[in-house]
């Protein structure tokens, strides 16, 4: 097998802008496979128009949800909320042969593999707090002060947990058994919406909205499952970076305004084989 083992994120498919961002999308090989890792849109009938078109394009699309996906709009006529939503997204994603972290975790066997290729659905829980603060309650008093709210307070419903944190913890304990029956010869590459490290976030220009993006309990994971790269998005802010020699690819498209203003919305990033720059 050789090919490319591909990722993009935050393809926001709503946007008329990004829809032909999308129908522009094609692999460079029959053999190429495609990671992506969430927020590809905020409606459920523009999530499976996106995944469906590039699920015909290329040899095997793995999908991990973002916060926009797991939105319930007013003008979504599928008005699932919290667990409810996400299951019909994988249900959706079954029958279109999509790839999602209910799944077993393929192996990538083409050229930098053979690895493991796990897509984790991993939330938030008010963790990666500003500085001067100690609680959830301290954490959302600052951010409110600052006006950086994200707009999952109003649109991203737990149910049925009590709470965000509830359901992130549950997501965290139901993946470290998943990644605990995995293959320990293999090493991984991980792919989950959100950073599995605060660092990324360090580069915000509003600090706060880090409130939004991840979970201590994930910080060591890079190293824990042996990972070779972890893919990421949500911050719309594409690199990459090194932690503990451990390679790090944000790989979103992001907003219109957004990568118009870069000159462009890039390609597909190439998470493997990997060639330093």
């Amino acid at each position: 097998m050789s090919g490319s083992l591909l990722a993009v994120s935050d393809l926001h498919a709503g946007h008329p802008a990004n829809r032909e961002v999308v129908e522009g999308l094609r692999p460079g090989s029959d053999d190429d496979w495609l990671i992506v890792a969430g927020d590809v849109a905020d409606r459920f009938a523009d999530v499976e128009w996106a995944l469906r078109t590039l699920n015909s394009r290329f040899r095997t699309v793995i999908w991990t949800p973002g916060n926009h996906e797991l939105w319930t709009p007013a003008n979504d006529p599928v008005q699932l909320r919290g667990e409810r939503r996400y299951r019909r997204l994988v249900e959706m994603c079954r029958g279109l042969g999509v790839l999602t972290p209910e799944d077993p975790y393929p192996v990538w066997r083409g050229d930098g593999g053979p690895v493991t290729v796990a897509p984790l659905f991993l939330l938030y829980d008010y963790t990666f707090r500003p500085p001067g603060t100690s609680t959830k309650e301290e954490a959302l008093e600052t951010a409110y002060t600052a006006g950086v709210v994200g707009t999952d307070e109003a649109l991203l419903h737990p149910d049925p947990y009590p709470d965000r944190e509830s359901w992130s913890a549950a997501r965290v304990a139901g993946t470290l058994r998943r990644l605990a029956a995995r293959d320990p010869a293999l090493p991984t590459v991980l792919v989950n919406h959100f950073p599995l490290t605060r660092t990324p976030t360090e580069v915000l220009w509003y600090p706060e909205f880090a409130l939004w993006c991840g979970t201590e309990r994930t910080a060591d994971w890079h190293l824990r499952f042996d990972a070779a790269a972890v893919v990421y998005g949500h911050l719309h802010i594409r690199r990459t970076i090194w932690e503990d020699g451990v390679r790090f690819e944000e790989v979103s498209l992001g907003y219109p305004r957004e990568w118009q203003r870069n000159g462009g919305p890039g390609g597909l990033c190439r998470i493997l084989p990997y060639e330093a720059p």
